[in-house]
């Protein structure tokens, strides 16, 4: 019997092994909502993961992708469809609203001023320094097709890939931690 359990613990000493040698100190983060106080949250994670040598790998798709719309951009060749997406949705990180309380933008303002009062970051200088941290923001494709937003109208980032879901999860794959906001 003590043969038995001890070659199930070797078997499973190694499954574990190559489960650990297949991911490495990176954090692969999904962002789907385009809610300012979302977004937030994700850059102050990836930021600290960033600040304790973690590789971070954000994915933004379908909402999110507003907060990288570069508002001295825009897009040549759109459709009606498309160009209706472009008004109503945020242009950039600025426009981006809070997901409760927002209270026809005036929550969104008073967040603004309380993050300025203790010195936090505002989502555009969390953005600039996650570039500086090299952290990767990896922009869904068909997200983008799907609301008519060209590569052309996105903000100048020094890390930033135009994929698709399989560059996702082949970075979740490596990941220690996989998140979804």
């Amino acid at each position: 019997m003590d043969n038995t359990f001890e070659s199930q613990l070797k078997e499973l000493q190694q499954k574990v092994g190559k489960l650990e040698a297949g991911t490495q100190d990176q954090i692969s983060m999904v962002i789907f909502s385009g809610d300012m106080d979302k977004i937030l949250a994700a850059m102050i994670i990836a930021l600290g993961a960033a600040a304790y040598d973690m590789k971070v790998k954000l994915f933004f798709t379908f909402w999110a992708i507003s907060a990288l719309r570069d508002p001295n951009k825009s897009g040549k060749g759109k459709t009606i469809m498309e160009k209706m997406f472009g008004i109503m949705l945020p242009k950039g990180s600025k426009k981006v609203k809070l997901s409760k309380m927002n209270m026809g933008g005036l929550g969104t303002a008073m967040m603004k001023g309380i993050m300025k009062k203790h010195k936090v970051a505002s989502l555009e200088e969390m953005i600039a320094t996650a570039g500086e941290f090299d952290v990767e923001i990896n922009i869904c494709e068909m997200s983008m097709d799907l609301m008519g937003f060209k590569k052309e109208e996105m903000i100048d980032y020094p890390h930033k890939n135009i994929c698709g879901v399989a560059t996702f999860l082949s970075d979740a794959q490596e990941s220690k931690i996989q998140l979804f906001i």
